[in-house]
């Protein structure tokens, strides 16, 4: 396996509608910020855009997409992130947008994979911090808890409850401030019916299919709110403990 970026393979990003179809729930492909940025991420920062590809059939495992920050534990999510990688102001940290894994390659330790590289990205840019503003994985079992309190969240033996908190802290991650607040995505009602699968026959908050929070809909509006909220881990740059 070797890890590569889009800078020097962009061709392989091509596949990666296909393979990594259903990895996120749809709603969030359509982030206010990031749909934005996009195009912008992959232009102008295309070395930190990588893929783990498999040596013998070429085909794309997994993604990993970042962006130098100027680091501040104020930041108060992804957005934030997004737009201060984008203010021109010296980068102090690298910071993690989103590591997905493809379906068919799951269960293979392939997220300790990106993160080990991203934390490799960091240090080889001069970088000495990885940010990460998580999605947590087990949040969307508990849309009504917030965020500070479900990420405090701890199993019997002391470690983090969520999995993904926990697969970054086994890393040497210090888990940082929660985000409530970390991702707008806004849409009319019409967009949050097919996103969601759902009907929203009056105004009011809704639980929906894999939302970390409730939903707020205006029907008067016709407009969603949704806020996702995230969680921040700190890495030191370079190899993992």
């Amino acid at each position: 396996m070797t890890v590569v970026d889009h800078a020097s393979r962009a061709e392989l990003w091509d596949r990666i509608p296909a393979l990594f179809d259903g990895v996120l729930p749809e709603y969030n492909l359509h982030g206010d910020v990031m749909a934005g940025y996009w195009k912008r991420l992959f232009a102008e920062f295309g070395d930190c855009q990588l893929a783990l590809v498999d040596g013998e059939s070429d085909e794309v495992l997994a993604v990993a997409r970042s962006i130098p920050v100027a680091w501040d534990p104020a930041l108060p999510g992804i957005d934030a992130a997004i737009v201060e990688g984008f203010s021109g102001r010296p980068a102090t940290a690298l910071c993690a947008l989103g590591i997905e894994v493809a379906p068919a390659h799951r269960g293979r330790r392939h997220a300790f994979t990106m993160l080990t590289a991203l934390r490799h990205l960091a240090a080889s840019a001069g970088l000495g911090t990885l940010v990460a503003p998580l999605r947590p994985t087990w949040k969307e079992r508990y849309p009504l808890t917030p965020i500070e309190r479900y990420a405090a969240w701890t199993t019997e033996s002391g470690e983090p409850f969520d999995p993904w908190i926990r697969t970054h802290v086994s890393l040497g991650g210090t888990l940082g401030a929660s985000a409530s607040r970390s991702s707008l995505i806004t849409g009319t009602l019409r967009d949050w019916e097919q996103w969601t699968g759902m009907a929203f026959p009056e105004s009011g908050e809704y639980v929906f299919p894999h939302g970390l929070a409730p939903l707020h809909i205006d029907r008067n509006a016709d407009l969603g709110t949704y806020w996702e909220p995230g969680v921040w881990v700190v890495h030191p740059a370079g190899s993992p403990r």
